[in-house]
């Protein structure tokens, strides 16, 4: 076991990820790697209020992530790491050698392009997950895990009108 899921999500910690990803997978632990969150007792206080209490939550800076990757991925458990942004799971992914991103949601904000219902992308954000996927890992869009995995030449392909 270990980390099973690697999440981009802007949303970070919710229902459709607790219960939605978590009870399928069998979810022990969450690893939240958010700059901001990471520096804020109180923001962390807020997410550790949506899981239950037998699920533990872990916060880290981007760079904290990079080496503590290795601690959870000798976990007896199941877990799940959790970015709110593309930038920072492209880090893991250069530097920590995070191999498959699930992209969560990516919602909606002036100048974005709507992929998927759930997936909306500025061009700097299809670069960088180009720049993922040249960098050998797997990238795919899946909201909840009884849906069809949407790979990323697919979804960089589509409109939303025909999905």
């Amino acid at each position: 076991m270990s980390l099973v899921l690697f999440r981009i999500d802007d949303r970070l910690i919710h229902g459709q990820v607790v219960v939605g990803w978590g009870q399928p997978l069998d979810i022990g632990f969450i690893v939240l790697v958010d700059d901001e969150v990471a520096k804020s007792e109180w923001e962390q206080e807020l997410y550790r209020m949506g899981t239950p209490p037998e699920m533990d939550v872990y916060f880290h800076s981007v760079v904290d992530a990079e080496s503590a990757l290795v601690r959870y991925n000798g976990e007896e458990r199941n877990g799940i790491l959790l970015t709110g942004n593309i930038e920072s799971m492209l880090r893991l992914v250069q530097d920590a050698g995070v191999r498959t991103v699930n992209i969560g949601g990516i919602h909606h904000r002036p100048g974005r392009r709507q992929r998927l219902r759930y997936v909306f992308l500025f061009p700097e954000e299809e670069q960088l997950l180009r720049q993922m996927a040249s960098l050998g890992a797997a990238v795919t869009a899946q909201d909840v895990p009884s849906s069809r995995a949407v790979d990323l030449t697919e979804l960089l392909e589509s409109e939303a009108s025909v999905q």
